[in-house]
């Protein structure tokens, strides 16, 4: 399985931990770096989705390593390193910049889902 993608985000004032109400500075906040972690694991793997599927994250293992201020770019990249059926677990880094210091690693697990059965359950 050869899933990967990986995409770049520059820190605004509204991805801040003071604007997402994770914390009190102004710098990268925690659930928008995890935000934008599975964002890439989306990009890796929606080509391969059928019409009418979908996946949706289970599981999260996370360590935000650095802080990011405002006007850092961010680079996410996601790639599978296990994948089982419907399961499909991806390795997730961020660093700053192109081959950067490291931010934030760990893992984020997808289950390819039909979206309108999905749904139907709520």
């Amino acid at each position: 399985m050869d899933l990967a993608a990986t995409l770049t985000f520059t820190v605004t004032d509204d991805d801040t931990a003071v604007a997402v109400g994770s914390g009190s500075l102004p710098v990268l906040g925690t659930p928008r770096l995890l935000a934008w972690c599975e964002a890439a694991t989306c990009a890796a793997i929606d080509p391969t989705l059928a019409d009418g599927s979908t996946s949706v994250g289970t599981r999260i293992q996370f360590e935000h390593l650095a802080a990011s201020p405002v006007g850092a770019e961010v680079e996410v990249t996601a790639t599978a390193s296990y994948a089982d059926g419907r399961l499909v677990r991806f390795v997730v880094a961020a660093r700053h910049g192109h081959g950067g210091k490291v931010v934030a690693s760990g893992e984020v697990t997808r289950v390819v889902v039909d979206a309108e059965r999905f749904l139907g359950r709520l």
